[in-house]
């Protein structure tokens, strides 16, 4: 069974690329764990646009986090272990692993990472595209 989409047009080539993408957003949307913000930054005169992701992780250490970009898509992932010489008389806070991916637009540029009080910030930054003028040469034939 051959999959139609509105992309498919035979007057719109070369947005096979778009529609890989969105399925890349849909697989990438799984549960609501870690709760995250993104939000924008003041530019700064020598940078562009700027974006921060936070994720709330509280209880990881850095070496249980891992934040990868690949392909246009900026991968975080974060594994607990659990800890056996422990005996809870009640467990409220599991030991859990998680990925969350966010898909990238072409340009942005992961800048840093920073885990602080339970909160890991990534800093991504679009530099400021330079504006071309191309001027194309009108032939006259006679």
């Amino acid at each position: 069974m051959s999959r139609s989409s509105l992309l498919s047009s035979p007057l719109l080539l070369g947005f096979d690329q778009i529609e890989q993408l969105l399925d890349r957003v849909a697989k990438a949307s799984g549960d609501g764990y870690p709760p995250y913000n993104i939000e924008q930054l003041p530019a700064g005169e020598d940078r562009g646009d700027v974006l921060r992701i936070t994720l709330a992780v509280a209880g990881f250490r850095s070496d249980q986090l891992d934040v990868t970009v690949e392909d246009n898509q900026l991968t975080i992932r974060g594994k607990q272990e659990d800890d056996k010489s422990r005996t809870y008389l009640h467990r409220g806070i599991a030991a859990r692993q998680f990925q969350r991916s966010f898909v990238l637009a072409d340009g942005i540029e992961v800048r840093s990472a920073d885990l602080s009080n339970g909160l890991l910030s990534i800093d991504l930054m679009r530099p400021e595209p330079e504006r071309l003028v191309h001027k194309v040469e009108i032939k006259q034939s006679d």
